[in-house]
């Protein structure tokens, strides 16, 4: 009975009554004691705005502040959006993924398109169909000559054995030579695929 009479005979801190009156006063953010030491600079930024924050660079994009990655280029490309950029129809057809990957639109807008070529005439839908298959054949190209020079730089300096003990082999290709050869056959064959 004594332990609860001492209880209430506490005395409020200066810290608590501060409290209460900045919670009367609807200051609610308002500190309650003195304080000593750093002020933050604030700076308010609006949508768009690029900074530097730590080692991270931000952006505030429809209202929402998120960190800006160097692969948010590779991203747009690679990732298919929910919605069709140029008809907003939601894309979950069969055909519309390998459609957006060629031409970043769904199956419906390929088709619509390459239609308005056929009514220009039957020239301008093959100019169209051959222009694809050259952009294809670049691709190619691009693709395998990156393998090939990713191939010719790898080391193959070191081997393990079976029994575990690392053999040194000397000898091997020119990886300068090589990679020239490999880089002259691509270039090569683009400009032929330009020329047509």
């Amino acid at each position: 009975m004594q332990q609860k009479a001492q209880g209430l005979k506490k005395e409020f801190r200066r810290k608590d009554v501060e409290r209460v009156r900045n919670l009367v006063r609807g200051k609610t953010g308002n500190s309650s004691e003195a304080q000593i030491g750093y002020n933050k600079k604030i700076v308010d930024y609006k949508e768009g705005d690029v900074w530097v924050e730590g080692r991270k660079t931000w952006t505030i994009k429809k209202g929402i502040k998120q960190t800006v990655s160097k692969l948010d280029i590779i991203k747009k490309e690679v990732f298919m959006p929910l919605c069709c950029p140029e008809c907003n129809n939601v894309m979950k057809k069969r055909l519309d993924k390998p459609n957006y990957k060629i031409h970043k639109k769904c199956h419906d807008c390929v088709i619509n398109f390459e239609h308005k070529i056929q009514i220009q005439g039957l020239d301008k839908y093959l100019e169209y169909k051959e222009e694809l298959k050259n952009k294809n054949k670049l691709s190619i190209i691009k693709e395998v000559e990156s393998q090939l020079l990713s191939w010719v730089n790898t080391s193959n300096d070191n081997y393990i054995s079976e029994q575990g003990e690392i053999e040194r082999w000397v000898g091997g290709i020119d990886k300068k030579r090589v990679s020239k050869n490999i880089k002259e056959a691509a270039k090569e064959a683009k400009e032929k695929i330009e020329k047509i």
